[in-house]
């Protein structure tokens, strides 16, 4: 496993989701294109965007947010971890943080209710 420009816990994160995900880098195949967009001659002349395809599920992700070639690998294989959590059907972590907050607004919700229609 390659390591990132991300601080420690993100790479360890990335590489034991990969694991359980039963993902490896050789069912990966990643290229490096020009990126588009705002970034100017920096980005015309470099090779920073990411495209990467996961064989055996054939999932793409074109991934350009940064300037930098190595954190775009990292967030490209991110949304892979995402995207393959999300085919498998369980909740991701986002998708648990939101359930958890749409539970704490009904309670909201149900207390207003409660106390302006006394």
């Amino acid at each position: 496993m390659h390591q990132f420009p991300v601080s420690e816990e993100k790479n360890k994160w990335l590489q034991d989701k990969m694991e359980t995900l039963g993902i490896h880098e050789k069912d990966m195949e990643e290229r490096f294109v020009r990126s588009s967009g705002s970034g100017g001659q920096k980005v015309n002349k470099t090779s920073t965007c990411v495209y990467l395809k996961h064989i055996p599920t054939g999932i793409e992700i074109k991934c350009m947010e940064e300037r930098s070639q190595s954190l775009n690998r990292f967030l490209a294989r991110r949304e892979l971890v995402r995207r393959i959590e999300k085919l498998s059907g369980k909740l991701t972590s986002e998708e648990i943080k939101i359930e958890k907050i749409k539970r704490q607004k009904l309670k909201r919700r149900k207390r207003a209710r409660q106390k302006y229609s006394l």
